[in-house]
């Protein structure tokens, strides 16, 4: 009998950062989500596809989605329904606000416990913030092994899940018990569009929040059925020392976000001279550029 697996993708909606402006950040120096549009974030979709892939090799697999962020977020869990998953938690709580990654691994690492699944997939970094630290943050934290710039998942056999990771020099194909944590770099395949089934099925796919906001009121029957509950789970429903979440967590903090942009005016003509190069050096250190 082909065996069947609980995969857990980790995604994140985040801020275009295509389109930073002055209102990007708040006074404490977080990032204003609300002022910049939200969107699934690239490489988490890659990850959604490989668990999608093994979902379609081993019949019965269960997908998951779990999130971290305001009661907006549900939007990616909703995103993850209309292209095939099955599933998802949004862990949402004003004691998470302000989280770094440490305090983000931290939470997601306390719910992956309670939902225990085999695999745990995510993106190898978010575009908000280009650390690429919450996966590997996540396994150390649960002490799985890791697989780090994934480009596929191969198959799965025996216990053991082999997979091609995508080096700067190369390829490298490499094996890992499970459970286990993979994170998938952006040169992975897209993810799939959107199914019409899926789309029309859990179109009104909400959280209990939503459901309580007088937009919704008009389906109130529909959240009866419960594959279009989106559950919520906050400090008390994950537990853990709340020391480490959100701001008292998070030993980073950012003091100021700009969006530069270059003119041509600015830029200067060099030529591969060797007192060019000296002078582009000494201007680099004398800026603190490099050095």
């Amino acid at each position: 009998m082909t065996k069947a697996f609980k995969i857990v993708v980790l995604a994140k909606q985040v801020p275009d950062t295509r389109n930073v402006g002055k209102n990007a950040m708040k006074e404490d120096g977080t990032v204003n989500r609300a002022a910049l549009p939200a969107i699934f974030n690239p490489e988490d979709m890659n990850a959604l596809e490989q668990a999608l892939r093994i979902k379609d090799k081993f019949p019965g697999t269960e997908v998951l989605l779990l999130t971290m962020g305001p009661g907006r977020a549900a939007d990616i869990i909703r995103e993850g329904f209309f292209r095939g998953a099955d599933g998802g938690v949004l862990l949402t709580d004003r004691k998470f606000a302000g989280a770094d990654t440490l305090a983000t691994s931290y939470a997601l690492s306390m719910a992956i416990r309670k939902i225990q699944p085999d695999i745990i997939i995510a993106g190898r970094q978010a575009i908000d913030g280009d650390t690429a630290q919450v996966g590997p943050q996540v396994a150390e934290k649960l002490e799985y092994p890791q697989i780090t710039y994934a480009e596929d998942i191969m198959d799965i056999k025996g216990g053991k899940i082999t997979v091609k990771r995508r080096l700067e020099r190369g390829i490298e194909i490499v094996k890992s018990t499970m459970p286990v944590v993979i994170t998938v770099h952006a040169t992975a395949p897209d993810c799939r569009p959107r199914n019409a089934k899926q789309l029309m099925k859990f179109k009104h796919a909400r959280t209990l929040t939503e459901e309580q906001d007088n937009e919704h009121n008009s389906y109130l029957p529909l959240y009866t059925m419960d594959y279009l509950k989106i559950p919520e789970w906050g400090v008390n429903d994950i537990g853990g020392d709340e020391k480490n979440y959100g701001l008292s967590g998070s030993p980073t903090k950012v003091k100021k976000i700009e969006n530069i942009v270059f003119q041509a005016k600015e830029s200067k003509k060099l030529t591969s001279s060797a007192e060019d190069i000296e002078l582009l050096m000494q201007e680099l250190i004398s800026s603190h550029t490099i050095g």
